[in-house]
């Protein structure tokens, strides 16, 4: 079974219906996932954000959160990966925390799965050809599993 490192992005799409939740739940079906444990905090700001716009309520939300801390998603500590996350995210000109998951995949030797499109186009941007080759937006995954 392969080995992906994702980021909130997918992981929010388990536990709540968005545009490309039947694909994230194909990874997390067919894949072994692993994240930094920023996955952490980031998916609890998207459940608050959510219940903000009145897009969730607050029982779905901690529903989604209880079921989100039982998914079987290995979580690597973020502090071996500072320097490489900081190097990209001037290297790319995109904010450091998203670029902590594409230390993780190229620590790994993995890809990273991403539902940001705007990380996407940055990265098919760059001319670092290693660096764009490390990520895949969820959407083009189910080629690499």
């Amino acid at each position: 079974m392969k080995t992906f490192v994702i980021d909130a992005s997918i992981a929010i799409k388990w536990v709540v219906e968005e545009d490309g939740t039947p694909q994230a739940v194909a990874l997390l079906n067919s894949a072994l996932l692993t994240a930094p444990d920023l996955l952490v905090a980031e998916c609890a700001n998207i459940l608050w954000k959510k219940v903000q716009r009145n897009e969730l309520t607050a029982d779905e939300a901690d529903l989604a959160a209880q079921l989100l801390e039982r998914a079987n998603i290995e979580l690597t500590p973020m502090r071996g990966l500072l320097q490489a996350a900081t190097k990209i995210a001037l290297e790319i000109s995109h904010p450091a925390y998203d670029c902590v998951y594409l230390a993780l995949a190229l620590a790994k030797r993995t890809l990273f799965v991403t539902a940001d499109d705007r990380l996407m186009d940055k990265l098919r941007r760059q001319p670092d050809a290693n660096l764009a080759a490390s990520a895949v937006s969820l959407a083009d995954a189910a080629v690499h599993f």
